[in-house]
Order: structure tokens, then sequence, then C-alpha cells
């Protein structure tokens, strides 16, 4: 029996298994835009595909509600492809597998994420697409592509494909909240050619593996301060130069820009004479960083594991890849003074790659300020070429400013209200909404952003509290029963 089964809204719940059956990781979503469509098109819906591949599916209003603005109902399709090592999930090929967490009242799933980002959201729209019985104005369902690997779906929608001028993304974490205004971002990427050269006769390698840390979404968790795996990982090897002739043999580490590393994997190699000091090291550096990141991280774990290499890089090269990991900046680089509790720029160093004759590094830089993102870009810039990288930016998006005095804003604040007898909060996120390049696309659209509580997004830790998924679908049902008439 699916965990879902019993879950309340039914027609939500089933939409979500649906996301979950079909596999849809960043790039990979036109098998379920195919369902969508076809499913769209056996209801009698009109179906809209641009040039990139974002699609919508237009409901007329109903019976009454005629005469009222046109919402458009917004979410992305694709979901962040993370695992546990030794999961073994095909994201390509695998359904996602869910379990109802230790937690009363939560849904994970097996050692992967779930895919609530933003799952959930699409589900949302379709169930209103779906119904016969919920009183809606018209509803344009905007479902854009690529939206965790570069917001390509977004950067390349039509300017005509949308008439509504009132936009309700459905892709934040947090019940209870609504956001009208996030954080703009940047790729940045570092690439360096190395120098490889055959090992010292008798020389001895292996592989260590730092596993364990709690990963997470570089935009939302980004202020927890938890271990970058590929920033630990430059710290050990510096200590482990300071007490042998180590030469790097490769690294990976993370597997996402937009997710805060949670594993790294060096591979290295020195004489036999030195491993007992390498081993002791380890053992050290594990419960350095245990002790460092109590309360942010628990069960942090370095395994050192013997395997065979005939060559590595040579002293130089090894020195430098080291070096300029470490001089990187990485984490919460300003807070924002204008809206307390929310980080204004920060970045991630989120892949690493050293594999043949190559230095790989993949960053992402966000910030709410255009002139922060870039001050911070040019640090990074500055700090590649002193150390012979090339540069290279790409998938820059833009910021969403946020507008108090949002009439959209208003109405979810006054249902919110009446609905559930409290006041709900006005936020900024530091992640990286779509709000704003749809923004760019439609000047003067009225966005509201808010959604059901989801945890550990972007990690296999990924959970959402199903009471919230309920709660979200009052409010998202409410507000369109009480949408403005349009305007003459």
């Amino acid at each position: 029996m699916s965990a879902l089964a019993s879950l309340q809204p039914r027609s939500l719940w089933a939409h979500f298994q649906t996301l979950c059956d079909i596999p849809r990781p960043s790039g990979h979503e036109a098998a379920l835009r195919t369902h969508l469509i076809e499913w769209a098109q056996s209801r009698g819906l009109e179906t809209r595909t641009d040039t990139v591949g974002n699609l919508v599916i237009v409901k007329p209003a109903t019976p009454g509600m005629e005469n009222r603005e046109t919402v458009v109902l917004q979410g992305h399709l694709d979901m962040v492809a993370q695992q546990n090592a030794g999961t073994g999930h095909d994201f390509e090929r695998d359904p996602i597998r869910l379990i109802e967490a230790e937690e009363d009242g939560w849904i994970k799933a097996d050692g992967t994420t779930l895919g609530a980002d933003n799952g959930l959201g699409v589900a949302a729209a379709l169930a209103i697409l779906e119904s016969d019985d919920i009183a809606h104005p018209a509803i344009e369902a905007l479902f854009t592509i690529d939206e965790e690997a570069g917001m390509t779906g977004a950067h390349g929608l039509s300017a005509d494909i949308l008439t509504g001028r009132l936009l309700l993304n459905l892709d934040t974490e947090d019940w209870g909240e609504f956001y009208v205004g996030c954080a703009g971002g940047v790729d940045v990427r570092l690439t360096r050619q190395l120098t490889r050269e055959m090992l010292p006769a008798g020389w001895t390698s292996g592989t260590i593996s730092l596993t364990g840390l709690k990963g997470g979404h570089s935009g939302v968790d980004i202020h927890l301060e938890r271990g970058n795996a590929n920033k630990l990982m430059a710290r050990i090897l510096d200590d482990l130069l300071s007490v042998t002739a180590l030469r790097l043999v490769s690294m990976t580490g993370g597997t996402l820009r937009n997710a805060l590393p949670r594993e790294a994997f060096a591979g290295i190699a020195c004489s036999p004479e030195s491993m007992p000091a390498v081993l002791d090291r380890l053992e050290f550096w594990q419960a350095q960083l245990n002790d460092e990141l109590a309360g942010a991280e628990t069960g942090i774990a370095l395994v050192f594991a013997h395997t065979s290499s005939e060559d590595a890089l040579d002293d130089v090269s090894t020195r430098q890849v080291i070096d300029i990991l470490n001089a990187l900046p990485n984490g919460v680089n300003r807070q924002s003074r204008q809206v307390s509790g929310v980080v204004e720029t920060s970045d991630n160093v989120g892949v690493v790659t050293v594999s043949g004759q190559q230095l790989s590094v993949l960053m992402l830089v966000r910030s709410l300020r255009d002139s922060g993102m870039d001050a911070l870009v040019a640090q990074i810039a500055a700090i590649g070429r002193l150390a012979g990288c090339l540069v290279e930016t790409s998938g820059r998006y833009p910021g969403w400013t946020p507008d108090p005095a949002s009439p959209l804003l208003q109405l979810g604040l006054e249902v919110y209200r009446r609905k559930f007898g409290q006041e709900a909060a006005v936020k900024v996120i530091h992640a990286g909404l779509e709000c704003g390049l749809l923004g760019s696309r439609y000047p003067g659209m009225d966005m509201l952003s808010f959604g059901p509580t989801i945890r550990g997004a972007h990690s296999p830790d990924e959970r959402v509290d199903v009471a919230t998924v309920q709660q979200f679908w009052e409010l998202l049902k409410a507000i369109l029963s009480a949408t403005p008439e349009q305007k003459a």
C-alpha cells in the first residue's frame, strides 16, 4: 500500500504519486510533460508549449467566476537528484520510493530526494485543473523546466504564452509564510590544467572518503553553517601535506551547484613510511570536525581505503589544487541590512572534480542585490585568475524585488487571516525562485509565493509535513475563490 493512499486531499496526493512514478531530474522532464499534455487533452483542457519546453494548461473559470482576473498557478516539473551513497537509484529510470518518516506526520523518500520541491506545488495545480467542485477564475497552470539546474525554462519562457496578470508561485517551503522577494544568482566555473606524472616506485595509494554531512539547499540552508565537504576535504589535504610528501590522484565532491556538498572523495598517494602518519591525522580530523561542527552536523565519517594508482598530480599541481580550494570563499558573505534575519549574499563551492589533467570547480553565487552578487563574483574571479584558472560565469538570473503594496499580497494576508485566525508572515527568501525571471518576461505581473513545510530540500533527508499540505491546499482554494474582478 502506498504511503500516500490515505492522505488528504486525495487528488493532490494522487498527482504527487504520479510525479514520483515518472522520473523527472533536471533536464529530463520530457516524459512527464508528454504525460501531462495527454492527461490535459483527455479532459478537454487547452495546452500550450514554448520552444524551450515549458507547458501551460488552461482551464476556464467555473460558473459565476468568469469576470474574475485570470490566475497563473506556477511550479517547476524537475527535481533535484541526490541520493545517499550505496542507494543505487537511477533518477532517469527509477520511480521515487516513498516511506513514512520516523517522525509522525512526515513523508520522505527511501535514500533519495523526495521531489516535494516542487512536486507538491505541481500536484496542487493539477488537482485544481482536475476539480469539478472548486470555485476558481480562469486558470493558466505554468509548468517550467530545468529550474533546479539553471532556470533555463524561466529564462526562455515565451513572452506571449500567458495572459494572466496574477501569479501564485507554489514553490516555497515554510507553511504560514508568504514570500514576496528572492535572491538572484549566477553560476561560476573555474577550470585549470594540471600536470601529472608517474608515482615513485613503491608508493602506496588510497581514497579518503568524507561522508555523513547533512547537505541541503544552498540558499535556504546556507545560514545554518553546515559543513561543505569540498572545503573540509581541502583543509584535511592541506594538513596532510604538512606531514608527508603527499600527491593528489583525484578528487570528487558534491553533485550540484545548488546543493551543499555532503560527500567528498580524494585519491592520494604517498610513501609507505608516511602512511601511519596519514591515518593518524585522519583519525584526528574525524574527531576535530565532529567537535567543530557539533550542533550543525552529526556523524561525520572519514574512511581510508587502499587502492592502486600508477600516476598522480605532481607536487606543484597538488599544492595548487589544495590552495585554490582553500582560498575560495564559501557560505554567508553578507547579511541583509534591509530585511532582518535574511542572508543578502552567499556562495556555495558546490562541485569539485580533479580528473586527468584538469581541475573543475562549479559554484553558485546568490544575492538579493545585483551589486553584491557582482562583488563576490569579482572576488572569486580574482582568486581564480591569480591561481591560473579560467573563470566563466553563466545562468545568471535576477532577484525578485519585494512590493509591500502588492494587491495579491494583501489578498493573501486577508484570506489567511480569515481562514486560520492568525497572521501570516511576510518573507524574503535567500534562494532562487523563478519569480524574478517571470517578472522580467511579464512586467507588472503581481506575484505571491507560498507552500507547505518541506525540510532538507536538495538532500536525501528531504521530507514534507503532511498536515501543512492540507492547510496549503485549503489556502490555495480560498485565494482562488476570492480573486478580484477584472479591471475595466
